[in-house]
Parts: structure tokens; C-alpha cells; sequence
């Protein structure tokens, strides 16, 4: 399957940040300073370097990080679970995961089963005769869970965000950026022979003669391509203002007939009276093809479009055919990943909140969740008590803060209130029919979503992966039952419920309220309720923070210095994360011992332990948006009089920042 991208992207996650430059504890020495501790001259490597030790760079590896071993670990997990399910299903939940478990393991039957998976819907493709038989098939294919020529889906509405509302956005190509299709220089081109070639290759699997593939591999890129130049920017794409365009349904199906609008709606099941429809140029240039495309032209993109989406779940030809392209020339990848893992992939992607609340049940206690939301709570009181003391945020902006964290849900482990993704019933025979169930259930099931007041039951994280994060949309913190447990979680360490787990709610719960956050309000409108004078504000802070990091040489990138304008919203949100543990540790522990006030900022910096190739660290000085490991660790901690305290750090020394020149973004 290919899944239908939200519109809206509304939910933050996990983020990354900074250290202070071994240049500092080079003047000491030239100055022939007292010694000066590990710890308060390289926190990071002091507090990770067992980790360090322990975990050398694998030669085929980009990188490895403590949080990648939890995720790593969340799979194994998931992996034993299926493993049981599969042999002594408890439940009935259970039997259905087994099954699709074991049809996705037996290789020898999925080659045997070939394409057969997807004959129903070829046969469907090739029964088109005339245009008007295509906006049915396009309907159809969507119903299943493969999105062609469009995307439609779900998302909340910006007026009401309490409810959903179907956005039909851009989609249909097969290429990640419209920009591809359009650009005339020499990379470029050689990626889009390398597609026509794996057109090809699919069409061919798909039956489509030896003869006509050169004509059919010609008509998909042609049909992409008109679609390519009527599309936004994945800049544009990103902005949910945007994209939230409401028009009633009647109109829409009025103005664009040839795509039989309405009846689509129909065939999803949605019987809401608005879309949102942000792309009319678009829209009328699809409506335009459906009469100007040729339908034997037609049935060429939708036979690659259905090989290509279900390629990964079917044999061994196909799937190689579409690891060649996606996972070689566009992921840069040198192997495939282990078969069990592809498969839980595939699980996760059809019937993922299935496989999520049995990983809960299973991975996670009534009494971590219990312990996990009075941490949570403890650090959103910390930040409720740090705004009424700010000076910086004017009175109404202070007022309307603090009643928008007393509002703010906290849900741990699982959803509050999900929706029933029970998939129906599968069999051990056909893992790409499988495939299709599941897709199809869950595409009715988020159909369902539309035009009513349920956009609480939705994660966009699935329980079985590791996450913390804020949900803007419906003023919430998500913390899945995955990331509750070591090095972000254990019931029975403080050090970690405060240090680790502590920091990044407290990070998360920032997001309620900073630059972003300011724009929906406490009773969950869509408003600015800062005034200028608190966006200049934040900016001011912003700068410092990022001032900061541009200071610091990039580990393992000769003579380079980090991008403090790339980093400083996540290296915001961290110093504010570590703020708000500190103090809420503090306040839980008035009595914690050195030794535990310690542990507090050990954790934090061990959340951040990593090894990263030279190559890989240049890619993410350009692009990532998280600082490396060690800063992330260290530039925080040096900010805060209590890491000093902590470790009796001397005015002067590498982890000691001047009082002038910390970063205080709650205090």
C-alpha cells in the first residue's frame, strides 16, 4: 500500500540538540588552569562513554543512537509478539494478527501466489472502454487503499477542530517531488530514466506485452507529468493554511463533472456536504484529462499505479523491481531490510492500531502509565507556574497559556478513545490478499472519521513506535507505549522519570505554547493570541539559542560549525524541556540527594549517545533540523545553574555558562 498522506501536518515529535567547544578547555590548559573535571568539561562523553565503548559504528551503518536501539528494540518486541500470536493466539485480536503474520513469512507461498493478489483489480482496469468508465476505477482503487491520480483523506477542520473534515490534495505520481517531472538538469534526469525503467519493469509484471511497454511506459510519465506541473511545491504542501479550502460538495461536483466528484464521495462512504479542495488550477486540469487521455492510456497508469503500490507484498520479482528503484536510487539504500522486518512494516501500514493496542496490553503496566502521567503532570504544572513568573510574555498571551496547558489531555500508552480497527478475518494463504483486506478495512474505517466530532481518536503515531510528542489540533501530549521504557522511561528510576522521559514531555508540552502553539488558542481556535511584541519576544530567545550552537564546531565535519537557524526551534524546545524537569524533579524530591540530582542530567545527556560516519554527519550539517548528540547533551545543561550545582562546576569551566549568557526560556 501506498498510504494517503494527512494534509495537515499537526502532530510534533522526538527532536535532537548541542555541546560546548573542546577550544574552551584548550585555553585552560594554555594558561596551565586547575584540572578540571570530565564532567564539567565534556558532559557527553563522561555520561556516554560506556555507551560509546560498547557500541562501535558497525562498517555498513550511517550512524547509531541510543534512541535507535529503542526502536530497534520496539521491533524485536512486536516481532516476539507476532511470533506468539502466530503459534497460541489468545484472543481473537491475536488469531487475526497470526495469520497475517504467517501469510507474510511464507515466501514459498507468496511465489506462488504471484500477481494473483491483484488480478480482481487488473481485470477491473482493463474492462475500462471509455472515458467515463476511468473516474470509477480511480474511485475503486482509492476504496482499497491505493491512491491514484489524487490523495483523499481525512483531517481535522481548521474552523472546528474538533471534527474532520475530506481534503482532496495532489497526488497520483509516482516520483516524491513534483519538481522531478520538471527539472531539465543532468541528476535529475538520470532519476527519471531510471523510473521510466521501472515503469517498465512493473507493467511488465502487471501482463502488459513486450511490445507495448515502451508506449505504456511513455503514456504514465506523460499522464505524471500534467499532474506534476499543476502541483504545489512540497513547500506549499506543508502548509496546512494552505490546503484547508472548504467547498461544498455539490460545487465541486458541478465544476469538475469529468471527475464524477460526488459519486466518488459515495463510493468512500462520505456523506459530509464539505471538502476541502485548496487546488482548483489542478483539479480542472484533471477533470480536463479524464476527456483529453486516451482510456487505453489510462488503463497503462492505473495497472502501474496498482504494481507499484502493492509491489512490496507481492513475489520476489516484484518486489525486487521496486527496491531497485525506491530503496536504491531514491533511499540510497544497499539492502533491503530482513524479511520479518518488511513484513511488520507491511502490518504496521494496513493495520497498525491493531497491532498497537496488543503491543500495549502486552509491553506496557497499568502502573508505568499510571507513574508515566504523574510525571507528565508534575512537568505541565512546572510550566504552568513558569508562565505565571515570565517576563517576557505579555499578561493576555500569559493568561490564555496557562489556561490552554490546565485544558491540555495527556494520553499515555494507547488513545483515550480510538476507533475499531479490528481488521476482519484473514487466512495463512495469500499475503498480498491480506494485504488488500486490511488496507481496505482501515480505508473505510478512516472514512467513517469524516464529518464528525471524533478527530480525538486518532494518534499519528501508532503505540508500537517510540514518540512523545504534542498533538496541536486537539491540545494534547502523546506518549506511546514504546518510548516507556529505558533509556526514556523506567517506573523505578527517578533519574530517568525526570531526566529523560521528565525533559521531553517538558519539551513537548513547550510546543503548546511557543510560536507555533500560539496560533490555536485554549478553546481549540484557530488564532494568534500573541501580541507582536511576544513573537519579537521569542524571536530575541530564538536568536540567542541559536547563537549558541553556531558557535560549536560540528563533530565529525572538519572545520564546519553547526546551523543555529536550522536547529533553534528543537534546541528551543530541549532547553525548555530540561528547565521544566529540573524544576519539577526539584519540586517532587525537595530532599534528592546530590548523587540523584546527578542522575537527572545524566539521563538527559544519555538520551542523546550516538556514532555517526563522517558522510552521514556532512548530510545532516545541511539538512537536520537536530543538533548532533553531543551538543544536544551538553549546550542545555550548560545553561542551567543546577547542572553546576550538581557537579560543582567552577564560572569559567567548559559545562559552566555565564549567568549573562544562559539561555532561560521559562525562567
Amino acid at each position: 500500500m501506498m498510504p494517503t498522506p494527512r494534509p495537515l501536518v499537526l502532530a510534533l515529535g522526538l527532536g535532537l540538540l548541542a555541546l560546548v567547544s573542546t577550544a574552551d578547555a584548550d585555553a585552560q590548559r594554555k594558561k596551565k588552569a586547575p584540572a578540571v573535571s570530565a564532567q564539567c568539561t565534556d558532559f557527553y562523553a563522561w555520561a556516554n562513554a560506556e555507551w560509546l565503548k560498547a557500541n562501535p559504528l558497525p562498517a555498513d551503518a550511517g550512524a547509531i543512537s541510543a534512541l535507535g536501539q529503542l526502536t530497534d528494540l520496539a521491533l524485536q518486541q512486536q516481532r516476539q509478539l507476532l511470533d506468539a500470536a502466530m503459534k497460541s493466539p489468545q484472543t481473537e485480536v491475536q488469531n487475526r494478527l497470526g495469520d497475517f503474520w504467517a501469510s507474510g513469512l511464507d515466501e514459498a507461498a507468496i511465489e506462488a501466489d504471484g500477481s494473483r493478489p491483484i488480478a480482481p483489480l487488473l481485470s477491473r482496469i482493463d474492462a475500462i472502454k471509455k472515458a467515463k468508465d476511468v473516474p470509477a476505477s480511480i474511485a475503486a482503487l482509492h476504496q482499497v487503499g491505493i491512491p491514484v491520480v489524487f490523495n483523499f483523506a481525512p483531517d481535522v477542520d481548521l474552523k472546528a477542530l474538533d471534527r474532520h473534515i475530506g481534503y482532496f490534495m495532489q497526488g497520483g505520481m509516482g516520483l516524491p517531488d513534483p519538481a522531478f517531472y520538471t527539472r531539465n538538469d543532468a541528476d535529475t534526469q538520470a532519476v527519471l530514466a531510471r523510473y521510466r525503467d521501472y515503469v517498465k519493469q512493473i507493467l511488465a509484471l502487471t501482463g502488459t506485452p513486450k511490445e507495448r511497454l515502451d508506449a505504456d511506459a511513455k503514456a504514465v510519465i506523460d499522464i505524471e507529468t500534467a499532474i506534476a506541473r499543476k502541483s504545489q511545491s512540497l513547500a506549499d504542501l506543508n502548509n496546512p493554511f494552505r490546503n484547508y479550502v472548504p467547498v461544498p460538495v455539490a460545487d465541486a461536483a458541478k465544476r469538475y463533472r469529468n471527475l464524477q466528484l460526488a459519486q466518488f464521495l459515495e463510493a468512500q462512504g462520505v456523506k459530509d456536504d464539505l471538502v476541502s479542495l485548496p487546488d482548483p488550477a489542478l483539479f480542472a486540469e484533471l477533470d480536463a484529462m479524464i476527456g483529453r487521455v486516451k482510456p487505453e492510456q489510462w488503463k497503462a497508469y492505473l495497472r502501474w499505479r496498482v504494481g507499484d503500490a502493492m509491489a512490496p507484498y507481492l513475489s520476489r520479482s516484484f518486489r525486487d523491481a521496486s527496491f531497485g528503484f525506491r530503496g536504491q536510487v531514491l533511499a540510497g539504500q544497499s539492502a533491503p531490510a530482513p524479511r520479518w522486518q518488511q513484513v511488520i512494516e507491511a502490518i504496521n501500514t494496513a493495520a497498525g492500531p491493531m497491532l498497537g493496542h496488543e503491543y500495549a496490553n502486552r509491553y506496557l503496566t497499568p502502573e508505568e502509565r499510571r507513574r508515566a502521567t504523574v510525571v507528565a503532570d508534575e512537568v505541565r504544572d512546572a510550566l504552568v507556574a513558569a508562565v505565571e513568573g515570565n517576563t517576557w510574555l505579555s499578561a493576555q498571551a500569559k493568561a490564555e497559556a496557562q489556561a490552554k496547558l490546565k485544558a491540555l489531555k495527556i494520553e499515555v500508552g494507547t488513545p483515550r478513545r480510538d476507533l475499531d480497527y479490528t481488521v476482519q478475518p484473514m487466512g495463512r494463504g495469500s499475503f498480498g490478499g491480506n494485504m488488500l483486506i486490511a488496507s481496505t478495512w482501515r480505508h473505510r474505517e478512516e472514512m467513517k472519521r469524516i464529518g464528525k466530532g471524533n478527530a480525538d481518536r486518532r494518534w499519528d503515531v501508532l503505540p508500537q513506535e517510540p514518540a512523545l510528542a504534542y498533538d496541536i489540533a486537539q491540545n494534547r501530549l502523546i506518549a506511546t507505549a514504546a518510548a516507556l521504557q529505558a533509556p526514556i522511561f523506567d517506573a523505578a528510576r527517578p533519574e530517568l522519570l525526570y531526566g529523560a522521559f521528565g525533559a521531553l514531555v517538558g519539551s513537548q508540552l513547550n510546543r503548546a505554547i511557543d510560536a507555533q502553539g500560539s496560533h490555536v488558542d485554549a478553546r481549540g481556535q484557530v488564532r494568534d493570541w500573541w501580541s507582536p511584541a511576544d513573537r519579537d519576544a521569542w524571536t530575541a530567545l530564538g536568536n540567542r539559542v541559536a547563537a549558541q550552537y553556531a558557535s560549536q564546531d560540528y563533530p565529525g565535519v572538519k572545520g564546519a560549525r553547526v546551523d543555529g537557524a536550522l536547529v533553534r526551534n528543537v534546541a528551543l524546545a530541549d532547553q525548555a524541556g530540561l528547565e521544566l524537569a529540573a524544576t519539577a524533579h526539584a519540586k517532587a524530591q525537595p530532599q534528592a540527594s546530590q548523587a540523584a540530582r546527578q542522575a537527572l542530567f545524566e539521563a538527559w545527556s544519555r538520551l542523546w549517545a550516538q556514532q555517526v560516519a563522517a558522510n552521514t554527519a556532512s548530510e545532516r550539517l545541511k539538512t537536520d533540523i537536530h543538533a548532533p548528540g553531543p551538543l544536544r547533551s551538553n549546550l542545555p545543561a550548560a545553561n542551567l545553574p543546577e547542572f553546576a550545582a550538581a557537579f560543582a562546576c567552577k564560572p569559567g569551566q567548559p559545562m559552566t555558562r555565564a549567568e549573562a549568557d544562559q539561555v532561560k526560556v521559562w525562567r
